[in-house]
């Protein structure tokens, strides 16, 4: 029996994928059912916010076809077919008759494409306290409680304390410096991009609680370490990109300054605070808007137009300076809570100060919004791990739903967007991929392999070569097992390689 409709064949819809702004789109439907007296494809814009109809015309294979064409400024169009009959009518949807789920057509503006070096190696992300030290720090005078791990092995600090609050206040001590003396590692391994967790002076050992923009946390090194290590990396064709956590703030830090560890005010002290109209309070000081409703993350208003001049567009903006001191790019925090305005202005900030700067956006589920030309370059692909984790390793979906499932995210986005996707297993907010596999090496293997072969760039999380494990925050957050000797790291190595060596798994 003739299929109705699939958007994956060039017969039923033409061109594949997403399409560029203006563009011709053919369709075509075979009912099957010669009761059809007509058919018509129903479009929707969820930009514009309008609704559209197009009738397609019978021919003598019986297909309906017809064409429509696409606006000439980027726009996600949703579709589905109305069914026509003596008797009445019928939708046909993503799933079938009388479902009302429909297809995604992205839109895209093609004039401004994606770097062209992201995609060509793989990425590895760091998480920077637990990759390598050169020495055990002293934390005395530094912002926040901070407790340092002499000994390289141990658990991290998983318990809530006395008030029942997880601190995230124990350190390992991994520093720039340390990154810096495994470039060599890295480099062997085929790394192209380091993507690493927040630098910046922080009181967590996450650091997702920005105290100071403007200055390495002090337990990492300096800003002549991390010019030294952008300039290492490069000269072993390697880059460096950054994480940037523009939606929120620590309490403790020089803006919002709850604990006064900073000498200027703070928005906690005095409403008479530079900062203060950075920050949403009800009333002052007692109330304000939180991420998530987490205190100690107080929720940034990214409208502030000062706020906006320090992180965009000051001569010597947050996001200008650290592409000047050797960064490659950004990955945005928490991209789908920013407002859209902000993106837009952030990406005209990276784009002047360095043109083939990335800018890779944490979406967790469908990225499209942001990926036709105007925000983000990439995304976080966490619906590829998610997809991989159900087939691979937990074996609750079967193949036929599998591949489905994949080919959906080949459709999704625009094609030089889908050749930078961040195809990742494994990162700092998800448990370890190998512990979700049971352990088992070849389940993580044949993921390993999906991964370096699907159009994307293909994203290893620290350690996952040395066999971590971890469902756990504190397991898989653990520090890097340098002596530790695992068949992942060959399985990795190999399966690199082939990626490197055959450029159709990096371009198509």
């Amino acid at each position: 029996m003739s299929k109705i409709f699939d958007s994956r064949d060039t017969e039923y819809k033409s061109p594949f994928g997403a399409a560029v702004c203006g563009a011709t789109v053919r369709f075509a439907v075979r009912p099957g059912d010669e009761n059809v007296t007509g058919v018509t494809l129903l479009l929707r814009r969820e930009f514009a916010g309008t609704e559209q109809e197009v009738a397609l015309s019978p021919g003598d294979d019986g297909r309906w076809q017809g064409v429509y064409t696409a606006p000439e400024e980027p726009e996600l169009v949703w579709y589905a077919f109305r069914f026509s009959y003596p008797e009445g009518q019928r939708l046909y949807g993503l799933h079938g008759f009388d479902d009302q789920a429909r297809w995604q057509l992205t839109i895209y503006d093609d004039s401004r494409p994606t770097p062209a070096w992201f995609g060509r190696g793989i990425t590895y992300q760091i998480f920077p306290d637990r990759f390598c030290r050169t020495r055990v720090p002293d934390p005395a005078g530094m912002v926040g409680d901070r407790v340092v791990h002499r000994d390289w092995d141990d658990t991290p600090v998983w318990r809530p304390d006395a008030q029942g609050i997880i601190r995230n206040n124990d350190f390992f001590g991994g520093s720039l410096a340390g990154i810096t003396s495994r470039l060599d590692y890295l480099q062997s391994m085929g790394v192209g991009t380091l993507y690493l967790c927040p630098i910046f002076e922080s009181d967590s050992n996450h650091r997702y609680d920005t105290a100071d923009y403007r200055r390495i946390d002090p337990m990492l090194g300096t800003e002549e370490d991390f010019r030294t290590l952008c300039r290492e990396a490069g000269c072993r064709g390697i880059r460096v990109m950054l994480d940037g956590v523009f939606n929120h703030t620590g309490s403790n830090s020089r803006y919002f300054n709850a604990q006064g560890f900073y000498p200027e005010l703070g928005a906690a002290q005095s409403r008479e605070s530079q900062y203060y109209n950075w920050y949403s309070f009800h009333p002052w000081p007692e109330d304000y808007d939180a991420w998530w409703g987490i205190k100690t993350l107080p929720a940034v208003q990214e409208s502030a137009d000062s706020y906006r001049r320090f992180i965009i567009r000051d001569g010597d903006s947050v996001v200008r300076h650290w592409l000047r001191q050797g960064a490659s790019g950004w990955r945005l925090d928490v991209a789908n809570e920013l407002d859209d305005g902000f993106l837009r202005a952030f990406r005209t900030a990276v784009k002047a100060a360095k043109p083939d700067a990335v800018i890779v956006g944490e979406v967790w589920e469908n990225a499209a919004h942001y990926l036709n030309g105007d925000m983000m370059d990439s995304a976080m692909n966490y619906d590829f791990r998610r997809y991989c984790r159900r087939f691979f390793a937990e074996e609750t979906v079967d193949a036929e739903t599998f591949d489905t499932n994949v080919s959906t995210l080949l459709l999704r986005y625009r094609e030089n967007a889908l050749f930078a996707q961040l195809n990742l297993l494994d990162s700092h907010d998800v448990s370890r991929y190998l512990s979700l596999c049971g352990e088992n090496v070849d389940k993580m293997e044949l993921s390993v392999l999906l991964q370096m072969t699907f159009p994307g760039m293909p994203c290893v999380f620290y350690g996952d070569e040395k066999g971590l494990c971890g469902l756990s925050e504190s397991e898989y957050r653990q520090a890097m097992a340098w002596g530790k000797s695992h068949p992942l790291e060959d399985i990795y190595r190999r399966l690199i390689s082939l990626r490197k060596a055959h450029p159709a798994l990096r371009y198509g």
